[in-house]
């Protein structure tokens, strides 16, 4: 595996930040925790301390969602939705100006290249635009019933919303909740992940700038104990939208259930087949397979970890994707390589152990499967790795690896693989490769996910609606069908 060795220096901005104690924002007041308690959120390409973070418990999240309920009721319901479309804008055009710091924030902070972080930051950008036009377009109808009465329907905020966001995307995805959110008229209490919350607490920076009134965006920082649970539990927010494991999404649930049975939408994981029948263009699959395997480490719940390739073009495909593979560099993400490291120790791990088990399965690796070592070793930096299979029980076959670590087996018939792609707890996306574009469809209908790719990878717009089946969660974000997240529907009769 190739290094990277290019090197950066940090803006000055993202210098004098990570010199101060980041702080949570409460209010519009950038405050420590009450209890004084902080963690530390370290750089995974080297293990060292980046900056030491505010600890929030339970009195902290209590002021967070006390600030939110009396924004939300003293001054946002009270905003013109063309004034909160303004100030939505503001802040996607101070993101544009500090795009530098942001994005060295999230590398640093993540370990993801730059330039996988720029794609981020701006992707941010993109969803703050999208939802500022929405602000003013959030409608309701009439409904004939008799000629005595008028019937119509509102659509309203929900109120105070929870966001609770991963490590994998930490600024993107913050922004994936908090437009949509704030477009519907919402205040709001953001989690970001105990190990990226930088980004998220300098964007804390850029809402007061952008004129947000105090209180509409409160921002907390901890790990999912104690600070997640207070806000899963608490009984004055009415809406958790949670991305991260399917795990944790079933304990939210729960939580929602034995409080106030709050409303709840979860994007979770998933297990997505990336299938290739022997008609597709050659080109296109083998330009990319690599990086829809193991774009961002591996770490994105959407990448096609489970490649089927019909079989009388299997041996082609994978001598090209091991060849592609063993060639990508590795390295700080802060150097701009291909891949950067695992986000943590304790991913490093899991991911470590997942390739143990693949093993002791009877899997086949054609590469990869190591932790690096020297000048490399202090940082969490794992081999991209694949395993050649044909058992569908096999545990790397059937579970989230959340790494880089991919399967690749083969194929006969379209039956057999539409089978085999369905055969998941999971449903979040799945792609198919041909030239048929009745084969295409035919696999669009039958695969039970939530997002189908033909002839493309890991493909997003602001405008175009995001979410999973079955074990991978349950709503939409993104596009129209976000509104419908944030929003409650109140049906009115007037008797003429």
């Amino acid at each position: 595996m190739n290094t990277s060795n290019n090197t950066i220096n940090l803006h000055k901005k993202t210098v004098d930040f990570l010199k101060t104690s980041p702080s949570m924002l409460i209010n519009n007041e950038e405050v420590q925790s009450g209890s004084k308690k902080v963690f530390a959120t370290k750089n995974p390409a080297n293990g060292s301390v980046l900056a030491e973070i505010p600890l929030a418990e339970d009195i902290d999240v209590n002021m967070a969602v006390k600030a939110a309920r009396k924004a939300f009721t003293d001054t946002w319901k009270h905003v013109k939705p063309s004034e909160k479309s303004d100030l939505i804008w503001n802040l996607a055009e101070l993101i544009e100006r500090d795009l530098e710091v942001l994005v060295e924030l999230e590398t640093l902070d993540n370990g993801k290249p730059l330039n996988k972080a720029k794609y981020d930051v701006l992707g941010a950008v993109a969803h703050l635009k999208y939802y500022a036009g929405w602000c003013t377009k959030i409608e309701g109808t009439s409904i004939p019933t008799d000629t005595n009465k008028l019937v119509y329907t509102k659509r309203e905020p929900l109120g105070v919303v929870g966001l609770i966001v991963p490590w994998n995307f930490p600024l993107m995805i913050a922004i994936w909740k908090l437009a949509p959110a704030l477009a519907c008229g919402n205040c709001c209490v953001l989690k970001p992940a105990e190990q990226t919350p930088l980004t998220a607490l300098y964007l804390g920076k850029l809402i007061v700038e952008a004129g947000f009134p105090a209180g509409v965006v409160n921002i907390v920082t901890g790990p999912g104990l104690p600070t997640g649970e207070a806000i899963s539990n608490h009984m004055d927010i009415d809406k958790i939208s949670f991305t991260g494991s399917t795990e944790v999404g079933r304990k939210i649930m729960l939580s929602a259930a034995n409080s106030n049975l709050k409303k709840v939408s979860l994007e979770l994981g998933g297990k997505s087949p990336n299938v290739i029948f022997n008609d597709a263009d050659l080109d296109l699959v083998l330009g990319g397979l690599q990086w829809s395997s193991f774009y961002n480490s591996g770490q994105e719940c959407t990448l096609g970890s489970r490649i089927y390739v019909q079989e009388s073009i299997y041996e082609e495909v994978l001598k090209v994707l091991k060849g592609k593979t063993i060639k990508m560099t590795i390295g700080e993400g802060i150097e701009n390589p291909d891949l950067g490291p695992m986000v943590s120790e304790e991913q490093l791990k899991t991911v470590s152990n997942y390739i143990e088990k693949g093993k002791k399965e009877g899997g086949n690796i054609i590469c990869g499967g190591n932790r690096l070592e020297g000048k490399l070793a202090d940082g969490y930096f794992l081999e991209p790795t694949i395993f050649e299979t044909d058992t569908e029980d096999a545990t790397i076959v059937k579970e989230e690896i959340f790494g880089p670590v991919v399967v690749i087996s083969k194929f006969k018939t379209f039956d057999e693989v539409v089978e085999k792609a369905n055969d998941t707890k999971y449903g979040l996306a799945a792609a198919v490769w041909t030239k048929d574009i009745s084969k295409a469809h035919r696999f669009a209908n039958e695969v039970d996910a939530g997002s189908i790719w033909v002839n493309g990878y890991d493909l997003f717009d602001a405008a175009v609606p995001f979410g999973g089946f079955k074990q991978s969660g349950n709503g939409k974000e993104m596009g129209k069908s976000a509104i419908d997240l944030y929003t409650k529907e109140k049906a009115v009769w007037v008797v003429l």
